[in-house]
């Protein structure tokens, strides 16, 4: 058969038709122009963004006949071989099934020839992170010093996984996720060179579905288009994709909301009928609560939601007169229970309490609200008079007055002076039998330190 996938028939075939990866195809293009090459490259990143496409463009920019170029002419014999995989020189390795010392060997052995045909011969090991370590040291001296005319292009997902050792001697490259408008654009693109009729919800929906890899994307719509032809409406892709049913998931919400927890166990009966994973029923619940807080948050929420006018005017509705604190309040509470549901041994009855814990929300009252009471009570208490019948009034304000008057007494004015004390008084003060001991004691102790210090 002569078909060929949207993936490989929409690859990117020179440097300016790379999507998303602009830091990188500027980069190698002025290494090319400036003559400043590494002898080699890691390019790190997820699925399919680019990065053994990436790759082959640079190998063949290196060996057109034009070249080195950053701009391959696509018509010679080096271009169309490197296009279509069957160029001799640039050998593609996929590394997590030759991973063994034995196959480096065999590697370092057959780059010692000089390229066949091109200019150059170039080495792209695809997954390079699942080589063994003893593998990893085996390719250090060749990495560090290669033969002339070889370049070195290790892709990988998982970046973390490889030798320091190795990365030391490579220039690295992160190739980022592709973002969801271009996506949307490409499929867009697609579509349109393609005749198939889909809409603009559904386009969206790939997109988000692809989570950042432009393969992922043309993938699904590629299996779109196979299972409802050049038509395709969005029922039918919300079948592919497995989407769940947003009514449940309103249903849940509302629930939530509302504080129905008696209902929990009836709409988690329906999702376990229904065949769905309690688990990626969870992640799908994480995701509407995240919806409802970016359309109670914002106004203009267009670009940051996959939903069509319909439901988006649906969650409007659900969110009136619920404050943004109580939905991030239930968002939190899902995200941390995302972990102990991964692991429990009894997933539904962690699901069903975990569900009952947010409907009872409602009654929980924040902190605030509770502080912002107890400064109304206060208020009313500090200004409201205490009340007195008119038969005790007479008497309080009697009482009130004689304690000023006590109060007035046992004060010392300031007009108030000490009274001097008389001679006869001070002469019969001295003449007590206690002051007089007293004072012949102090002499007493005076006159013997006096004949202490005369003696020294």
């Amino acid at each position: 058969m002569s078909y060929l996938v949207y993936a490989r028939k929409y690859r990117p075939s020179s440097f300016d038709q790379v999507i998303g990866q602009k830091h990188v195809v500027q980069t190698l293009k002025n290494a090319i122009k400036n003559n400043r090459l590494a002898h080699g490259y890691i390019f790190a990143g997820m699925r399919g963004v680019g990065k053994t496409t990436v790759a082959r463009l640079l190998a063949k920019s290196l060996n057109c006949q034009k070249g080195p170029t950053p701009e391959p002419c696509q018509q010679c014999e080096a271009c169309k071989a490197i296009q279509e995989g069957q160029s001799v020189d640039v050998l593609e390795i996929d590394g997590a099934s030759n991973r063994g010392i034995d196959d480096v060997r065999d590697l370092r052995e057959g780059i010692q020839y000089k390229p066949l045909h091109s200019k150059y011969k170039v080495i792209i090991i695809d997954e390079f992170h699942m080589l063994t370590p003893p593998a990893f040291n085996a390719l250090l001296k060749t990495l560090e010093e290669p033969p002339p005319n070889t370049f070195f292009i290790l892709a990988t997902t998982e970046l973390h996984k490889v030798p320091a050792t190795i990365v030391s001697r490579c220039q690295t490259f992160e190739f980022k996720k592709i973002s969801f408008s271009q996506i949307v654009s490409h499929l867009e693109e697609i579509t349109r060179k393609e005749s198939i009729s889909i809409s603009n919800y559904g386009i969206r929906l790939i997109a988000e579905k692809a989570e950042g890899s432009l393969r992922d994307a043309q993938s699904l719509l590629d299996q779109a288009v196979a299972f409802s032809g050049d038509e395709v409406r969005d029922e039918d892709l919300k079948e592919i994709l497995g989407t769940l049913s947003h009514e449940l998931l309103f249903e849940f919400s509302d629930t939530i909301f509302q504080g129905k927890n008696k209902d929990v166990f009836d709409l988690v009966e329906r999702v376990v009928n229904r065949g769905y994973d309690l688990r990626f029923f969870h992640s799908e619940l994480i995701k509407h609560f995240r919806n409802l807080l970016v359309i109670r948050s914002l106004k203009n929420t267009q670009d940051l939601l996959t939903l069509d006018d319909t439901e988006i005017e649906k969650m409007k509705k659900q969110v009136e007169g619920i404050r943004s604190d109580d939905i991030l309040r239930c968002l939190n509470a899902l995200q941390n229970g995302e972990q102990g549901l991964r692991y429990s041994s009894h997933p539904r009855i962690y699901f069903e309490i975990m569900i009952v814990k947010l409907c009872l929300f409602k009654k929980v009252m924040p902190i605030q609200d509770i502080i912002e009471d107890l400064k109304r009570i206060k208020e009313k208490t500090d200004s409201r008079e205490p009340s007195f019948p008119e038969s005790k009034k007479a008497n309080r304000i009697q009482v009130k007055n004689d304690v000023r008057v006590y109060d007035n007494k046992k004060k010392p004015t300031s007009k108030m002076k000490p009274k001097p004390i008389k001679s006869n008084e001070k002469d019969q003060a001295l003449k007590e039998p206690k002051v007089e001991e007293f004072i012949n004691t102090f002499r007493a102790r005076i006159l013997s330190v006096n004949k202490g210090e005369k003696n020294n």
